[in-house]
């Protein structure tokens, strides 16, 4: 299986490594402060959970990445290659705690965010539920949670759709990052705090 990072530890980074924990999927989180910070968040998640620093959490094969949009330049500046590694983007172009909308220039958030990975497989996913929703069991009211999922290279999105899976969810593919990423960014997309469940 492949190994995972998380960059970030705010409540997206901390919801995903629950939603991991509860399967008992190894993951190393970090954050711009240093391993020793996430010393007690890691005990409350579980075991195979740990922290690292931010180069040992960008050097696995799949990285999720969910920092403060202000600060993504500086937590992905001086890196490992990513050298066609799987790069999740769960960021949404906003400020906290205003949550004031960023000027992106006409562009959508997946694109100016892939500029910041280059040599990434870039898939968006992860962040168009409330955090509390994607750290909560995916199993509701007898269907399955919802998790979209986009980005241009295949084979990067059908390996996050099974660990989308795996996680108990119901993954759906919206297709290119073009299309994908702009319908769940936030703001602006219509998908955003959707709670919507598959039934069988």
């Amino acid at each position: 299986m492949n190994s995972i990072g998380i960059i970030g530890a705010g409540n997206i980074g901390q919801a995903f490594a629950r939603t991991l924990a509860r399967k008992g999927i190894e993951a190393t989180i970090a954050n711009s402060r240093g391993p020793e910070t996430l010393a007690e968040l890691v005990t409350s998640i579980g075991p195979s959970i740990k922290a690292g620093t931010l180069q040992e959490a960008a050097a696995k094969d799949i990285v999720l990445v969910a920092v403060n949009w202000s600060k993504l330049p500086g937590a992905l500046a001086g890196l490992p290659d990513w050298n066609g590694r799987i790069v999740i983007d769960a960021n949404n172009s906003i400020e906290a705690p205003l949550f004031k909308p960023v000027d992106l220039g006409g562009r959508f958030s997946s694109e100016v965010f892939a500029d910041l990975v280059p040599g990434a497989r870039v898939v968006k996913a992860f962040n168009h539920l409330l955090a509390q929703l994607l750290a909560d069991d995916p199993a509701a009211e007898g269907g399955k949670r919802v998790l979209f999922y986009s980005g241009d290279d295949a084979q990067a999105k059908a390996e996050i759709g099974a660990l989308i899976g795996r996680l108990g969810f119901h993954g759906i593919d919206l297709g290119p990052l073009a299309l994908g990423a702009r319908l769940v960014q936030f703001p602006g997309g219509p998908l955003p705090v959707l709670n919507l469940v598959r039934f069988e």
